[in-house]
């Protein structure tokens, strides 16, 4: 039986995303902004929530987990670097770590960069990626406990990834980052297609996840740091991909379009 999958907007930006398991019943949250919204979806599916994979310790991405214990005595997962700050942390989990939701056996890659401990769960039978605030579609996250080396070899390992793997991301950041991405890969008309198609979504109110992995191997100009077209356009012909990576953040950083 195919998994039910739920995307659920919390705050001004964010998602939490619901993932159940019709064999048992078994029900997990990938991060949990604000426990409000994602009762509200648990109630209307009728559903009891037995897991709360977290992928990384800010805020806004566990502020509701305590809420969502409480309730349902759901056992939370999470990143053994940063397990002294997620709350009410039961499983701590590394590199290569299984994790089972009923039926469902996902796998733990790190991917340090975001935040020095950050994790995305990757179920392959079900073709799902969640990859947390490493990479979003059309971007990736801010390096902000690591240098921005340390983010590349983490997107590296996400982009070897099979084609047909559904992304879903933290934020609905697709639109900001696409008009970046256009300012420096202006002739890529597979990106400005996706562009067109997100804009689409947007104003229809609905959400640009999931995407697939091989459009984003395609059209995510962080994803194609070692493309030589992509280092020449900045002025960096010849340079090293890192070095091309962390100039494509740093102009992300400061970007106003």
């Amino acid at each position: 039986m195919p998994v039910d999958i739920r995307v659920i907007p919390c705050l001004s930006d964010n998602y939490a995303v619901l993932i159940h398991d019709p064999v048992t019943e078994a029900t997990c949250v990938v991060d949990v902004p604000d426990a409000t919204p994602v009762l509200e979806a648990l109630d209307r599916e009728g559903w009891d929530l037995t897991h709360i994979l977290v992928t990384h310790h800010h805020s806004d991405h566990v502020d509701g987990v305590l809420a969502l214990k409480a309730q349902f005595g759901a056992t939370v997962v999470g990143p053994k670097a940063e397990a002294a700050t997620i709350p009410g942390i039961d499983v701590t989990v590394v590199d290569g770590d299984p994790v089972g939701v009923g039926s469902l056996i996902g796998r733990v890659m790190e991917t340090p960069g975001h935040t020095a401990g950050h994790v995305v769960y990757l179920f392959e039978d079900e073709r799902l990626l969640f990859s947390g605030d490493t990479l979003f579609v059309l971007g990736c996250g801010r390096p902000m406990e690591c240098d921005p080396p340390v983010l590349w070899q983490s997107l590296l390992r996400l982009r070897a990834l099979p084609d047909d793997l559904s992304l879903y991301c933290g934020h609905e950041y697709t639109l900001a980052n696409g008009r970046f991405a256009i300012s420096v890969d202006p002739d890529n008309g597979a990106l400005r297609a996706r562009f067109a198609d997100a804009e689409a979504a947007r104003r229809e109110g609905k959400p640009t996840i999931p995407a697939l992995l091989g459009d984003e191997r395609l059209t995510n100009p962080f994803l194609r740091a070692d493309d030589p077209d992509m280092a020449e356009r900045l002025g960096l012909a010849g340079a090293e991909p890192a070095a091309v990576f962390t100039e494509l953040r740093a102009r992300k950083n400061v970007f106003k379009g």
